[in-house]
């Protein structure tokens, strides 16, 4: 199949993949590669919002202070400030983009703002209670309708393609990718797809676990490519584990935002007890790390199987103004949250840590680039601040536009197709799903919110054991998405718990029972690949 060639090749359809877009396709031809529809992406499911400064009772200093405190001493206090900075242009960006934020006109800034936990001041804008859809519609349909833009959906990517692929490129210039094998999931065809830039935006690896938020995308694809490609990665082991998922036999992966405890809701034992001012003063408005193993404890302590958060003080009208998505989805399962508590376990939510990137989205690959949650830029350190992650995605991707666009073009080298003359149909596909059910639940139980030395050798063991497997499956048989997602969980797992096996302290997200005090000096975990791939040198 011959290849096609773009400007710049998008791995990812969320809020970054969709601005770098629309920032780019004004000069450049741009593809979007997204593995289901345009819309499926974690950015869709975000309810809370966009943390910036937008009051004047508000200040970069008081937010770049909340960031700094609640990522434990891991931030990169020069990245956050160029985020949080850069925070009210890319919001009004959104705004002149047509994204409707839901208004207050007796606040100075026209908009409501609310507040999370960690956060000493309300700066949250957002869309009621599901503003990442209301700004993937609204961006994804301008990327639908631009000239510019081809949207290939069902498509995930493979590999990609560097210069280590390319024999007459490997002496002659230094390491640089020149676009993807992506995997056609209708017409089962790899095609081989070049680019003079091309960026990894396809979110985090919530699926490595068997409780998450996150939707079926979200594989850990970016981070692993990235990885096998020769890119750095950092700070693996902090996994954000969102305190308040719903707990109902008939709800999967749905959200309780923060902004629900924002708003003052409570966090109950089924008894009534209130408990998180016996974990900590701020309560209920304490950063997520700490609320969730706050939960975390109380269930284990009493052989809970959740534990209730609870508004129905409010107004019932201030309760379906403010939170209809939740009040709606919940109703639907016969709960009243103006009248009754909500049932919630934590659950994995977020990557803190990913591929290394400056503040223009670049890897250690040259034009190759990574945004939002697949990177690792320093922002959120031990543990990410509660709706930082959209205004992370926003003011990178914008940043990274700048860079490519000021980017000289280079001559397309000639690229090999992909080669599967060696590979037969798979005869066994109940390998991949039983493997894929063995890596989540023993990621959860052995990887999750408390750790130990033990647990973690555990899940090593199991780990080395399915890289074999999927090792000799990958070169034995034609690709398919399950098996694709598979090798990548596999991947992401192992980087997770091979730096929360080099990390002998308990810091923001990552406690352990073995090294339960954090040491005076923050340091941030970098594994490098090596020739082998079994082997990782510590940076």
């Amino acid at each position: 199949m011959q290849a096609k060639y773009y400007d710049v090749l998008i791995i990812g359809s969320g809020l970054a993949g969709l601005t770098l877009a629309l920032n780019l396709a004004k000069t450049l031809r741009v593809a979007v590669v997204t593995k289901k529809k345009l819309n499926d992406s974690a950015s869709a499911w975000a309810q809370g919002g966009i943390a910036a400064v937008l009051s004047i009772e508000d200040s970069p200093d008081a937010h770049i202070r909340d960031t700094l405190m609640a990522g434990a001493g891991l931030c990169d206090e020069a990245m956050t400030r160029y985020i949080v900075e850069n925070g009210p242009a890319a919001v009004n960006w959104l705004i002149e983009h047509g994204v409707n934020f839901t208004r207050d006109d007796h606040h100075e800034t026209g908009f409501h703002l609310t507040r999370e936990g960690g956060h000493s001041v309300r700066r949250i804008i957002h869309s009621d209670d599901a503003t990442g859809k209301v700004i993937q519609l609204t961006l994804g349909e301008q990327v639908l309708q631009h000239p510019n833009i081809d949207v290939l959906e069902q498509h995930i990517a493979v590999d990609l393609i560097t210069n280590q692929k390319l024999s007459q490129h490997r002496l002659t210039e230094g390491n640089h990718c020149h676009g993807a094998y992506i995997l056609d999931k209708v017409a089962s065809k790899v095609r081989t797809i070049g680019a003079q830039n091309t960026i990894l935006a396809t979110g985090g690896t919530g699926k490595v676990y068997l409780y998450t938020t996150n939707p079926d995308v979200a594989t850990g694809d970016g981070i692993a490519i990235g990885w096998r490609a020769g890119c750095r990665v950092a700070n693996m082991e902090f996994i954000q584990f969102h305190p308040t998922c719903l707990y109902h036999p008939h709800a999967k992966s749905f959200l309780i935002s923060e902004a629900v405890r924002g708003e003052g809701g409570l966090l109950k034992l089924p008894d009534g007890e209130r408990f998180m001012l016996q974990h900590d003063t701020r309560a209920e408005l304490a950063p997520r790390d700490i609320v969730a193993r706050a939960i975390d404890f109380e269930m284990k302590k009493r052989g809970l199987d959740c534990v209730f958060l609870d508004i129905s003080h409010k107004p019932a009208d201030f309760l379906k103004q403010h939170f209809p998505t939740i009040y709606q989805f919940c109703l639907n399962l016969g709960i009243d949250i103006t009248r009754e508590p909500i049932p919630v376990v934590p659950a994995a939510h977020y990557t803190c840590g990913g591929v290394m990137t400056d503040r223009h989205g670049r890897t250690d690959i040259g034009r190759l680039y990574a945004v939002g949650e697949v990177a690792y830029t320093g922002l959120h350190g031990a543990n990410r601040l509660a709706s930082n992650s959209l205004l992370e995605c926003l003011v990178i991707s914008m940043s990274a536009a700048r860079h490519i666009i000021e980017q000289h073009p280079f001559a397309n080298p000639v690229l090999p197709d992909w080669d599967e003359s060696r590979v037969t149909d798979a005869d066994e596909e109940i390998v991949i799903s039983h493997n894929w059910d063995e890596l989540r639940r023993f990621m959860w139980s052995y990887v999750g919110i408390v750790r130990t030395n033990k647990r973690l050798q555990r899940a090593q063991h199991r780990i080395d054991l399915l890289h074999e497997e999927i090792n000799e499956y990958y070169a034995n048989f034609r690709v398919s998405t399950d098996l694709l997602e598979l090798r990548n969980l596999v991947c992401t797992a192992d980087l997770i718990v091979r730096s929360a096996m080099l990390r002998h302290e308990s810091r923001g997200l990552h406690y352990s029972r073995d090294f339960p005090d954090t040491l005076p000096q923050g340091v941030d975990t970098i594994l490098a690949r090596t020739q082998t791939e079994s082997k990782i040198n510590i940076g």
